[in-house]
């Protein structure tokens, strides 16, 4: 495209993207349960009349359309400043995490500090931006982060805001209950306030990034030419960074947290070959604008009984396939694979591997104890030890068996094989951050699940089969991708997000489309051990865990062998390809077995991998008993948290889990800087 002559590429831009605009307003106008003619339209936009028809395009459909305009150009313009100042073409509000974090700060205040709320929610939103901004950066290793690990911080960030967020929403779904569409992001307006609030913030914001366009080309031709030319880089960073989070504040204050917008529209102008900042940022919005507006356009298309899907899944729908292209069109760009590496180490235990996982079946067994004596009465362990021996309380004894009891097996098991699932991922895809949720392998069972209990009409006893054959079709996708790119451990890990991002995105559609209540969708989402009885255990566990772990366990130097490299394993007789696409197989199955039995629970799959190879090193014979019975425990663990920590509700094990997991993995990736730094 940056070969089209420039007095063609010009009017494709700039005049092509405006007509576009103005097509796609019109068309959005029109969009509504009562259909209104071109000529009405226009009338009531140019020559308005006290008529019901005029008043639905004046008060309800222009101002929807109008915030759509302003914040996907914000949210574009937003993307060119973060792409230039972190020297990262895969930057965004939504990639680094900044859109969780303003939107924790304004759901954290509008329970606890309603005042700041009613008084300034842009205010607040900012505050949380920047705070976010400056983690990442912080964490990803400040200037001198690659491309990979940026984003990865940014996905880390992101996954604990959200289950702060989903805390927060579960506990306080009386004061949250209007915030939950708006939390994936929609363009709904009643009136012209939100327009009349943001405007004049855009209008300031984007006159500064104007501003600060010329500095920003010098900046793009390295630190060193900047420093030379009498730049401030640091200052320059500051302000950009400032700019870019006050854009983003203000869509977020409006309409809610809108991923890849930032991401798309700033790379379609560069693919028209514009390297000169004014006109990015010019061209941007007006393409931010069109991407936004057209997927609002098509949210209404496929739901045409206007419930509303949330605009920001639509968004995402698009923008992981384009976040997919985008690293797939960088793989020549050779990176350094270690820059995506968390370095874990290994703790000097002074006792065998086999000893150590005689002293975690101990700690499980003592977990499965206290669980079971555990309930809104505290722990009671003489009581349940009777009850269940039959000496006393029957009524508590079936309690105990019927209810704790295969409520904590489930925990353990979907834990165990989640655990496993991941250790075997990390191995055949030689990529430490590979995991069933990270990589889409979760989210494709969940959407197989989610399809068949509220799409397809079929009987709850068919989720194992939806679960297995979206885990399935994931699987196929992520093992395609990663062949294309020669499973590059870091292009890997970018892919592995896109994939995820695009199964979510489908997953929060079918969530709106279900009418699900907020409370219990976000609990589906974060994945809960609530109410799980022997019918999940027997059905979708206990014969995954028997029939496919004993397979994997005889593979195990197989993964080993897969860790030396592919020409290694290749001269020691190893059929690469067919060994991991055979290995990555039963990973997926085993991961959808526990979507089906206790939704999508993350983090697991990264933490009992990891804290087995602290302990044990890489290598040892037993890191897969090890990393099994972790899983077992961490999940166990976060189920008995789940049901204590606030009775008599309950946190979704989920949530428990990724709070957990995410400052554990944010401590790592800190560390990793440190050594590195050294």
């Amino acid at each position: 495209m940056n070969k089209l002559p420039k007095g063609i590429k010009t009017v494709l831009t700039f005049g092509g993207g405006t007509l576009l605009l103005v097509l796609f307003l019109f068309i959005h106008i029109n969009q509504g349960s009562v259909q209104l003619s071109p000529a009405v339209v226009t009338k009531a936009i140019f020559l308005p009349e006290d008529i019901i028809g005029h008043h639905t395009v004046r008060y309800l459909r222009l101002p929807r359309a109008v915030i759509g305009i302003l914040a996907g150009g914000a949210l574009a313009v937003s993307g060119v400043i973060l792409q230039t100042i972190t020297k990262n073409a895969l930057a965004s509000a939504s990639t680094l995490g900044i859109h969780s974090g303003s939107y924790f700060a304004v759901i954290f205040s509008a329970v606890f500090i309603p005042a700041s709320i009613a008084y300034n929610g842009l205010v607040v939103a900012f505050i949380g931006g920047i705070l976010t901004a400056v983690l990442v950066y912080l964490l990803a290793g400040r200037a001198t982060a690659n491309q990979v690990k940026m984003v990865l911080a940014g996905m880390i960030v992101t996954m604990m805001f959200s289950s702060f967020t989903s805390l927060i929403q579960i506990f306080y779904e009386n004061e949250t209950a209007g915030l939950f569409l708006w939390g994936s992001g929609t363009l709904i307006q009643n009136n012209w306030n939100g327009v009349q609030f943001a405007f004049p913030f855009v209008a300031v914001g984007m006159l500064f990034a104007l501003l600060i366009a010329k500095p920003l080309d010098t900046f793009r031709l390295g630190e060193d030419v900047a420093t030379s030319l009498g730049q401030n880089v640091t200052r320059l960073r500051i302000i950009s960074l400032v700019i870019a989070v006050f854009l983003t504040a203000v869509t977020v204050s409006v309409v809610g947290p809108i991923g890849f917008v930032g991401l798309i529209a700033p790379h379609l102008i560069k693919l028209l070959g514009y390297q000169n900042h004014y006109l990015l940022i010019v061209g941007s919005f007006i393409w931010g604008a069109n991407v936004l507006l057209g997927a609002d356009i098509l949210a209404r298309i496929i739901d045409p009984s206007f419930s509303e899907l949330p605009v920001g899944a639509i968004t995402a729908f698009i923008g992981a396939p384009w976040l997919i292209w985008l690293v797939l069109s960088k793989q020549q760009q050779k990176s350094n694979e270690n820059t995506s590496t968390i370095l874990a180490g290994k703790v000097n235990l002074r006792i065998s591997s086999r000893l150590l996982v005689m002293l975690l079946i101990t700690a499980l067994i003592v977990l499965l104890i206290i669980g079971v004596s555990t309930g809104n009465s505290g722990i009671q362990l003489l009581n349940s030890a009777r009850a269940t021996l039959g000496l006393e309380n029957e009524s508590l004894q079936n309690f105990i068996i019927n209810l704790r009891l295969p409520r904590l097996l489930v925990a353990a098991v979907s834990g165990a094989l989640l655990a496993i699932s991941g250790f075997i991922f990390q191995g055949v895809l030689r990529n430490p951050l590979a995991d069933p949720s990270v990589i889409g392998i979760t989210s494709g069972a969940g959407v197989g699940a989610l399809l068949v209990l509220y799409v397809s009409g079929f009987s709850a006893i068919f989720v194992p089969i939806g679960a297995f054959v979206g885990a399935l079709l994931a699987f196929l996708v992520v093992m395609a991708l990663a062949y294309r790119t020669q499973f590059q451990p870091s292009l890997l890990a970018l892919l592995g997000i896109g994939v995820s991002a695009f199964g979510s995105a489908v997953i929060q559609i079918l969530v709106v489309e279900a009418d699900m209540a907020v409370a219990s969708a976000l609990t589906w989402l974060s994945g809960s051990t609530y109410a799980k009885s022997w019918s999940e255990f027997f059905t979708y566990l206990i014969g995954p865990l028997v029939l496919i772990t004993p397979i994997l366990a005889l593979q195990f130097k197989k993964i080993n062998t897969l860790s030396l490299g592919d020409d290694t394993a290749k001269g020691l007789g190893l059929k690469v390809t067919q060994t991991r696409f055979q290995l990555a197989f039963w990973a997926s199955l085993l991961a959808a077995s526990s979507v089906a039995a206790v939704g999508s629970i993350g983090f697991v799959g990264l933490i009992a991998p990891h804290l087995a190879r602290i302990m044990l090193g890489p290598s040892q014979k037993h890191l897969l008993p090890t990393t099994a019975l972790l899983g077992a425990a961490l999940l166990l663990f976060a189920d008995i948290l789940s049901r204590t920590l606030f009775v008599p509700k309950e946190i979704p094990s989920g949530i428990i889990v990724a709070i957990i997991g995410a400052p554990y993995f944010l401590f790592l990736m800190h560390r990793s800087n440190k050594i590195k730094g050294k």
